[in-house]
């Protein structure tokens, strides 16, 4: 059992970090329906929403400064725009498995494909700054549904001999999104309109619906699911108080309501955590903390995360404003990221074979930190060959982290808390992209107010890089209590 979970953990996270694990690892039955259609179908029209979903968000980031633009605000001012996406993510995650068991997963599935389109259509639509925050959380509670209900009615509907085969189906979108996304995203911004980033979204997700109507199973859970409410609507009252919070807070004369948001989500967090604790089934179960793997798994990842969060976002905005490269030329060189994570992928496994997971984390932890603190360095005059190269081997070493991560958070989880650790992993995953995008544009914004204001500078991106690495690299100190036979099992080490 140990060998298959480890197989199975390590591939559902090749599907690169940012995309929602599923809602737990589900009983197959060899005889589903889906079985006998043939897991490759059922996998590419899952597929469908997780590639329209990578595609949208590595598209957007390049998009940026004109879409600042367009609406009449400062560029680091839309980082409020990605993190009330990811902060959507981050709150219904939890919910979408009871829900795909209620109501049907094809429903749920479909149903979340549709939200997803009509949230990219307001987005399109968006004439002002705070409607391109709403129409992207609502977008985002689509993308909650959409990814983990169609990864979990793979789970449920393909046989146990065709799941890492089909899993691998499954993940390739997520690795081609990241690699088309910034060169389109610099192509539609230079020769037609940012709207059309998400007009993009229309006939894909119309092609997953129709999809999921011919050819997904509508499988609904053994029995009645019970859903924790209050615990809902606590944590999503303090994550959602707290990170509004702490990205309203650098803002100009936002200091009062910055403070009143972080103050009620502290108070909602400290009454979430005593709801928890009376809990049979909180939504998000702190008691998993207590397994050593996944604690150290949830904590160490978490910070990597941040730095992960950040990067995509600062990126782009030092490209165009601090060199003022073109989006095409941005989203030509940005793509290099992905291409370092595709690289790893063939390679995670062998690398962990060899090494094991503690000596591989804190190798390849230390050397993603410093890879991004190179980008605080980067200038206008330095060769695109040497940045593309950097930003290469960042990606290659950050992803293997994501895989090394999420494969051993769950190697002492119990198969019947799978379910609520694949939930409580996800949502923190979803979080702390959404605090780093917060973390480097509260940088970016006292920098640019200490120089007096207007555009971020150079020194302030640089600024910025640094303090996003330096929290990366701390997580070699959680590192390093991982277990030296930690994950051995799954990985297949021997010392």
């Amino acid at each position: 059992m140990g060998s298959r979970r480890g197989r199975l953990a390590t591939t559902m996270a090749d599907a690169g970090d940012g995309v929602p694990p599923g809602s737990g690892l589900p009983d197959v039955t060899d005889a589903s329906p889906a079985a006998a259609r043939g897991y490759r179908v059922i996998a590419l029209v899952v597929a469908s929403a997780l590639f329209m979903q990578q595609l949208d968000g590595t598209v957007l980031t390049i998009a940026l400064p004109t879409m600042a633009r367009d609406l009449g605000v400062p560029a680091t001012n839309l980082s409020l725009a990605l993190t009330s996406y990811l902060l959507s993510l981050a709150l219904f995650i939890p919910a979408s498995g009871t829900l795909a068991d209620r109501f049907g997963s094809r429903t749920i599935f479909c149903g979340a494909i549709g939200v997803f389109l009509l949230g990219s259509i307001l987005c399109a639509q968006a004439g002002s700054l705070p409607m391109l925050v709403a129409a992207r959380f609502l977008q985002g509670i689509g993308g909650a549904m959409m990814v983990p209900v169609g990864r979990l009615v793979l789970l449920r509907s393909v046989r146990r001999e065709d799941m890492v085969q089909a899993l691998s189906w499954l993940v390739m979108p997520a690795l081609v999104g990241p690699i088309l996304g910034p060169p389109l995203g610099g192509l539609i911004v230079t020769w037609l309109d940012w709207r059309w980033i998400f007009y993009l979204n229309i006939p894909i997700g119309i092609a997953g619906i129709l999809g999921a109507l011919t050819l997904i199973p509508d499988i609904r859970g053994d029995g009645p699911q019970r859903f924790d409410t209050s615990g809902f609507v606590l944590s999503g009252i303090a994550l959602g108080c707290l990170l509004f919070g702490f990205e309203l807070s650098s803002r100009s004369g936002t200091g009062w309501i910055a403070l009143a948001l972080v103050g009620t989500g502290l108070a909602a967090g400290y009454a979430y955590i005593r709801h928890a604790r009376r809990a049979t089934d909180p939504i998000l179960d702190l008691r998993l903390m207590q397994v050593p793997t996944f604690r150290l798994s949830v904590i160490g990842g978490s910070l990597t995360r941040i730095t992960q969060g950040a990067q995509p976002f600062l990126l782009p905005l030092m490209f165009q404003i601090g060199f003022g490269l073109t989006a095409a030329t941005t989203g030509t060189i940005t793509m290099a990221t992905a291409i370092g994570a595709l690289a790893m992928k063939a390679l995670a496994p062998r690398v962990l074979r060899r090494f094991g997971f503690r000596r591989s984390l804190i190798v390849s932890g230390l050397v993603s930190s410093l890879g991004y603190a190179t980008c605080a360095f980067f200038r206008p005059d330095w060769p695109i060959a040497a940045i593309i190269g950097v930003l290469a081997l960042s990606g290659f070493f950050t992803s293997f982290q994501f895989t090394g991560y999420n494969a051993i958070a769950y190697a002492e989880v119990a198969d019947e808390r799978m379910s609520a650790a694949a939930s409580f992993y996800a949502t923190f995953q979803q979080l702390m992209l959404s605090l780093g995008i917060c973390v480097a544009a509260t940088v970016l914004e006292v920098g640019t107010l200490a120089r007096g204001g207007g555009a971020p500078t150079l020194a302030v991106f640089s600024t910025s890089f640094m303090v996003v690495s330096a929290i990366s690299a701390a997580a070699f100190f959680w590192n390093r209590q991982f277990a030296t036979d930690a994950g051995d099992t799954m990985s297949g080490h021997r010392p």
